[in-house]
């Protein structure tokens, strides 16, 4: 008996935690550390959480949620309550800004685009974001 194949949602969901992944791996260090970019705390990659600038809103459906340069290490601290109660927010967005440029960061806080990825789109985004894993993993000895 064949598999069932995944429902989009689910793809959807693998791709988000597939990319936070890459992501985190992606800007470790050769020894696998990383910077929270929102209050430079650094911790070990798996340490860490990749972080939203656009929240990706309920079940990840915002345009930006999967968007590579919407996602960037953060420690659990500034990922969590410190994005909605704290400074972690203004010192991402200043990050942004330093790394993406001003240009890009108005554009991320002012449309949201519709995107709507079909279930190919999505395999194929999950399986090059895995190959990019596989590198830096191999890269840093994960």
């Amino acid at each position: 008996m064949m598999p069932k194949k995944k429902t989009t949602q689910a793809l959807r969901k693998k791709a988000l935690t597939t990319l936070q992944l890459m992501k985190r791996v992606e800007m470790a260090d050769d020894n696998g550390y990383c910077t929270c970019v929102s209050c430079g705390v650094v911790k070990k990659w798996n340490e860490m959480d990749g972080g939203h600038f656009i929240p990706k809103g309920k079940g990840g459906q915002n345009a930006w949620a999967l968007v590579e340069e919407n996602v960037w290490p953060q420690c659990k601290g500034c990922n969590g309550f410190q994005m909605k109660l704290g400074k972690a927010a203004q010192q991402y967005t200043l990050w942004m800004i330093d790394h993406l440029g001003r240009s890009l960061v108005e554009e991320m806080t002012h449309t949201n685009p519709v995107v709507k990825y079909t279930r190919a789109d999505l395999e194929e985004k999950i399986y090059a974001w895995n190959e990019h894993i596989k590198f830096h993993k191999a890269r840093i000895g994960a």
